[in-house]
């Protein structure tokens, strides 16, 4: 039977599952952090299951290796696979080994674990406590965002997804469709994939003569974003190919995002792969066409969240104010938007330019 670290239990649990179960019941309010948080948690428990070690004797240098294996899951066969349900024989914890922004907040997650299960009772240390560089170590606030497509490589993908389709049946004409709405959807609004699943029609809505999207988003806060103009386009088609006129009636409560039945909604698993198929596919594309190497690469890598950087990113490059630009993302916090502000940098590298080796070029010179 379990012992208190200090002889004082304070949450019900007999075992390191339900210690970590009693955190994540503390988050139910909030699906997507709560999402997040089992993921992390589930692959640290995992992994101290293979390893033989409970939570209770977990030390430096066993943070330090599991540190290297979020890197580099192996065996690999063992811990990466495609996107499958959690039940799915197939199912795997991992799609990839984790990149150092994805690694930063898996420790971050973590960290925030242990020192709720120090409190419980549970254990009686926190191994992040001795992390010489813990700051910049989970400091993933403080990092640019790089994981976006530039703005000529999304220029050409958005050809690419409006290219006419081959065949001209039914299902790929529905199937083409849908997934410009979604590309569209995901480019002009800055969605989640899980707000991108669960809008339905009636949430865009029109207020004294300018349309808006509302969504209850990450930490179930409510939010009212601008439609743009290009928005409210995409939506029209996309309902002209579901056989409905016009923009959304009032409470119009049926899924923006359909099944190929055209009734049903998808799930976020269902959406995620859409897009990422969508991504290869490009890649393909673009490689047969002799593309840039370097934008061919960024296809292969990027994942659905790319698309959300990527709209992020295009606007404040486009003068949308901080403040707006804030307010459209749904970030609590400022400094999470000023990652996303490549300005800056830009204007460096230009300022940099006048830094010469001469005042004339070498070839000038007499």
């Amino acid at each position: 039977m379990f012992e208190a670290t200090d002889g004082v239990l304070r949450i019900e649990a007999k075992s390191d599952a339900q210690a970590v179960a009693a955190w994540l019941a503390e988050y139910q309010d909030s699906p997507q952090t709560l999402k997040s948080y089992r993921r992390e948690a589930e692959r640290l428990l995992l992994w101290l299951t293979s390893h033989g070690i409970a939570l209770r004797d977990i030390n430096r240098e066993t943070l330090r290796q599991f540190e290297i294996f979020l890197e580099d899951p192996q065996p690999r066969e063992r811990w990466v696979g495609p996107a499958k349900s959690r039940h799915h024989p197939q199912w795997r914890p991992f799609r990839n080994g984790l990149s150092p922004a994805s690694r930063r907040q898996s420790l971050t997650i973590l960290q925030g674990l242990f020192s709720w299960l120090v409190e419980a009772g549970w254990i009686n240390h926190n191994p992040f406590v001795l992390m010489r560089d813990k700051a910049r170590r989970l400091n993933h606030q403080a990092q640019r965002i790089e994981r976006y497509l530039e703005r000529e490589l999304w220029e050409w993908l958005w050809l690419w997804v409006n290219e006419p389709p081959k065949t001209q049946n039914p299902r790929t004409l529905y199937e083409h469709a849908r997934r410009r709405f979604i590309f569209g959807f995901a480019y002009l609004l800055a969605p989640r994939i899980s707000e991108m699943s669960a809008a339905q029609m009636g949430d865009f809505q029109q207020r004294e003569g300018r349309w808006w999207w509302v969504v209850v988003g990450k930490g179930n806060k409510l939010a009212r974003i601008p439609a743009p103009n290009d928005m409210l386009d995409c939506l029209q088609e996309w309902r002209r190919c579901l056989g409905l006129a016009g923009l959304p009636e009032y409470q119009e409560i049926s899924p923006a995002i359909r099944a190929l039945d055209g009734q049903r909604g998808i799930s976020d698993n269902q959406v995620y792969r859409l897009i990422r198929k969508t991504f290869s596919d490009a890649a393909d594309a673009l490689e047969e066409q002799g593309g840039n190497p370097t934008h061919i690469s960024a296809l292969r890598q990027a994942t659905p969240h790319w698309l959300r950087h990527t709209s992020i990113t295009h606007q404040a490059q486009s003068g949308v104010s901080l403040r707006y630009l804030a307010e459209s993302a749904r970030h609590a916090r400022i400094d999470t938007t000023t990652r996303y502000l490549h300005t800056e940098e830009a204007e460096w590298h230009y300022e940099q330019q006048r830094h010469r080796l001469g005042q004339t070029d070498p070839k000038e010179r007499g």
